[in-house]
């Protein structure tokens, strides 16, 4: 049976388990009927809608322990979101299960929690207390989160909607690192702000991990990935490929990225061979004609 549970973190064993996961998406679920479908099948179902489904992640079996921090590697649309989701509880599986042993502290699309309507200090209480801070560990660190966020003081008490994407993301870092959950899940955020905002994040997960905190890390950024991880995780094709440690998994990544790309500039140069080819037969046969053209009215 497919699920996913939280449980207390645990001192010693895995803080995430995940046998055999897997997650099923519809490629059609967002299209609309067509009249001719609607006629044919009316309310039922589509029967060809199976053949529209696909897997982007299936059969993932794999433990993280206490402390440890993961890379997560591969190319755009392999799944490696898919399956921070997954940990994270947002996704549900559709096949095996995942088990994670404490609070995750979800680094994520670090906006997505907060509502545009409402002043920044109204998010930083209404999100900081979805992911169970008490009103009085908030009031404690709001100054705290707000100076790390660098935000400025006229706008603590703006609608969100009036701040730059830079200040939300900032703001939405700042307050969930503020959190003591255990598991920490990471997904590109790395990768916003200035440089001297990007060194803040740095040593706030440094301190995280220094308290023997589990960090899985999903980047394109090898520097990142080489400097806080230990182990990688190679997703490819939808599975998991390989799972060593960070260098040997990056490595694999990029011989298969370079072997893409040789590839690909393989198949295009023929191409270009053949459409040279095609022109040359074209120009050939065009000055054949010409030369009959020219015959025949000279006669």
């Amino acid at each position: 049976m497919a699920h996913t549970t939280y449980g207390a973190g645990l001192a010693t064993g895995p803080v995430i388990e995940a046998k055999g996961l897997g997650v099923k998406f519809a490629v059609n679920r967002r299209r609309k009927r067509s009249l001719r479908e609607m006629f044919i099948h009316g309310t039922k179902r589509d029967p060809n809608a199976e053949g529209d489904e696909f897997w982007p992640l299936r059969d993932v079996t794999f433990e993280i322990g206490r402390g440890e921090c993961v890379g997560i590697v591969g190319k755009n649309g392999t799944g490696k979101s898919t399956l921070l989701k997954l940990i994270a509880g947002v996704l549900i599986p559709d096949e095996g299960e995942v088990h994670v042993h404490g609070k995750v502290a979800p680094l994520l699309e670090l906006r997505a929690g907060f509502n545009d309507n409402l002043t920044g200090r109204e998010n930083v209480y209404l999100v900081g207390s979805l992911h169970g801070m008490t009103e009085r560990q908030i009031d404690e660190r709001f100054d705290e989160i707000v100076d790390f966020a660098e935000i400025e003081p006229k706008f603590v008490d703006t609608p969100v909607r009036h701040y730059s994407s830079g200040m939300k993301v900032r703001l939405g870092f700042a307050l969930i690192s503020q959190l003591e959950h255990p598991v920490m899940l990471v997904d590109e955020v790395l990768a916003v702000g200035d440089k001297a905002f990007k060194r803040k994040c740095y040593e706030a997960i440094d301190r995280m991990l220094a308290n023997q905190r589990t960090m899985v890390l999903v980047s394109h950024n090898e520097s990142d990935l080489r400097r806080f991880c230990n182990r990688g995780l190679y997703v490819k094709g939808g599975g998991l490929a390989l799972d060593t440690d960070i260098d040997a998994a990056l490595a694999a990544y990029n011989d298969d990225t370079k072997a893409k790309i040789a590839e690909r500039e393989k198949r295009d140069a023929e191409r270009k061979k053949r459409a040279e080819r095609v022109k040359k037969e074209q120009a050939e046969k065009q000055a054949e004609q010409d030369k009959d053209g020219d015959g025949g009215q000279t006669a």
